[in-house]
């Protein structure tokens, strides 16, 4: 599917905690717009965007899977992204990409942490959220029961668009608060729907919850709430275009209701994001220029070109493929664009149209879409490719820090290289992984967000490149400190025919807070050592707390305050005080108390109040 126009474009990601059927969610929709003919279901390993076969293997999502599809002349593009919270990253990339936020809701079990997680990122963002309730046809799924969790979490701005026919396992379909219209399906699974008036004994329900969504429409607009006093109402058309003013600004939360494993609420909600979801000419895309300004660009497909790569993958057989967001102008097979990070220039050959895994060529792309493009050469998740005449570093959330190491070497002798090119791929493709060579160890190890992580990307390494690994627990790296403060004196002299060396000097060294590592302070008045002799102690004292004193561990956690010395016009050098630097370090360790470390973890505990007695 082509658009020339921004506004035919509708970018959602679907967030929300893990199990609240968001792949489910993807696949019925492409169902329902035609563009596949029967629905891909999570345990059964074929739906459309979990597709990676870890995924297909553990039945959930890892990263941001992406689809589109035609409805009502628009496209819709929307990006799948996990729920499990160790993955946090790919749904905050998948938020950066879009216009809007489909925020996932279990009917059942109503909002769970990694819902709330989702919806702090958005709020960070500063994107629109609309609620959707799945598995309305579950047993114990409840309206009125999950909207009171919405509002006493998210607020009062949370409020029901649909209503729903049936309950439970006799949920049939919605009823829409803005037409008025009820929405009824079949369980077949297309999604499609009939349409007609409500059941009589809902008169007063919709009466009440329309007339409440139409006043909250109207104190979220002058001019409508004016109109409003006026004639008591808003029209259908006021109240549609009114929601989606209000949606945009953030000042209300549309809330949709569905059981798509048997298509109930598909056509509806399709229409509520056609009607009420913002295109991408709704609000600018922050990004910064080369002095760090902010700067907002527009979506104008006309404007020099500008697309942030919000996903890398790469496939065994096809290569890397990088997944974009065309902020501004318009790129086609010819376009040359630079790396605003590396400021390399990358030839765009190869555009493409993602269905999960499925690559469709296609000739162009315009501002606010989304596609792919095959091969670059030296572009990763999170660049941004820009025109030459115009430098911009769209914007880009922060990869999470590592929580959980391993230590990392090949079963096989010689695979050594293997495993750097092979985590080289993966680090592409998830920023959030990380490596390094513990200086201290000597050990290689491999970083993620939990041990899952980990794991999965040393099943990656087996399955996609043919190395396999050994993860083993990494090797305490202890400090050593001192627990009272102490003088030394350190004096070096050499004396060998010809020039000597000679340099002497004092210090105090004394405990810091844990954390603080090491102070250097010169408190020498006078010419006792000259000031270009005084940084060498100083270099001399950190090469030997390297070293450690006890255990050959690092010394941490300590000042050394330079209160005298003496030098010879003739034999100091900076070599000399560097060396009686050391010896004075020596010297004061001996009577400081040095201590050994061990290694600490800090965790931060986020839960409600009703469990922090459980939790102290």
């Amino acid at each position: 599917m082509h658009v020339d126009n921004p506004e035919m474009i509708r970018n959602l990601a679907l967030v929300g905690h893990n199990d609240t059927g968001k792949t489910t969610l993807a696949s019925a929709l492409l169902l329902t717009s035609g563009v596949v003919n029967r629905l891909g279901r999570v345990e059964d390993g074929n739906a459309t965007t979990d597709f990676d076969a870890e995924e297909t293997a553990r039945g959930i999502s890892l990263g941001i899977g992406t689809c589109f599809l035609p409805w009502r002349n628009h496209k819709i593009n929307l990006l799948d992204t996990p729920g499990y919270g160790i993955f946090q990253s790919e749904m905050a990339a998948g938020l950066r990409a879009a216009d809007a936020a489909l925020l996932c809701i279990n009917g059942v079990s109503g909002v769970e942490v990694n819902s709330e997680k989702a919806w702090e990122v958005a709020a960070r963002f500063e994107l629109p959220v609309l609620i959707h309730l799945t598995k309305m046809d579950r047993d114990r799924a409840d309206l009125e029961r999950t909207l009171e969790s919405l509002q006493s979490i998210f607020g009062r701005q949370v409020l029901p668009v649909q209503l729903p026919l049936g309950k439970e396992q006799g949920f049939t379909g919605v009823v829409d608060l803005l037409t008025g219209q009820a929405h009824t399906y079949s369980r077949d699974g297309n999604g499609k729907g009939t349409s007609g008036a409500p059941p009589a004994e809902m008169t007063d329900e919709i009466a009440l919850w329309r007339g409440r969504l139409i006043e909250a429409v109207a104190e979220a607009d002058e001019a409508l709430l004016e109109k409003y006093f006026e004639e008591g109402t808003l029209s259908d058309d006021e109240l549609r275009q009114g929601l989606r003013a209000a949606v945009l600004r953030r000042h209300l939360f549309p809330v949709s209701l569905g059981a798509h494993l048997h298509g109930i609420g598909n056509s509806a909600l399709l229409d509520l994001l056609v009607d009420v979801a913002p295109p991408p000419t709704a609000r600018p895309y922050p990004a910064a220029g080369r002095d760090g300004g902010a700067i907002a660009v527009e979506c104008d497909p006309s404007a020099p070109a500008a697309a942030l790569i919000f996903k890398t993958l790469n496939d065994p057989f096809t290569g890397k493929i990088s997944i974009l967001r065309v902020v501004a102008g318009t790129i086609d097979n010819s376009t040359q664009l630079v790396n605003a990070r590396s400021e390399e220039t990358e030839r765009i050959n190869g555009l493409l149209a993602l269905q999960g895994k499925q690559g469709s060529g296609v000739p162009k792309l315009i501002a606010g879409d989304i596609g792919a493009v095959a091969k670059l050469k030296a572009s990763r998740t999170g660049d941004s490719l820009v025109a030459k005449e115009r430098y911009l570093n769209l914007a880009w959330p922060a990869v999470p820090a590592a929580a959980m190491s391993f230590a990392i070497e090949p079963k096989a002798k010689g695979d050594e290289e293997k495993i750097g090119d092979a985590l080289a791929r993966l680090i592409e493709e998830d920023p959030s992984l990380q490596t390094a060579r513990d200086p201290q160890t000597g050990e290689f190890l491999l970083s993620g967000t939990a041990q899952l992580h980990v794991e999965i990307a040393v099943s990656r390494l087996k399955n996609r490149s043919n190395v396999e690994v050994v993860l083993h627990p990494p090797r305490v790296p202890y400090r050593e400190t001192i627990l009272r403060p102490a003088e030394g004196h350190g004096r070096h002299k050499k004396q060998t025919g010809g020039r000597g060396q000679f340099a002497d000097c004092k210090i105090k060294i004394e405990p810091l807070d844990r954390g603080l590592d090491f102070e250097f302070v010169d408190e020498i008045f006078g010419g006792a050592i000259p000031q270009n002799f005084r940084p060498a102690v100083e270099k001399g004292i950190q090469e030997a707390r390297v070293r450690g004193f006890l255990s050959g561990n690092p010394m941490v956690d300590f000042r050394v305050r330079l209160i005298d010395g003496q030098f010879h016009d003739v034999d100091s050098s900076e070599l000399a005080f560097k060396i009686a630097g050391s010896l004075a370090y020596k010297d004061a360790m001996e009577k400081a108390s040095p201590v050994i470390l061990e290694p600490i973890m800090k965790v931060e505990v986020i839960t409600g109040e009703e469990f922090m007695g459980d939790i102290m």
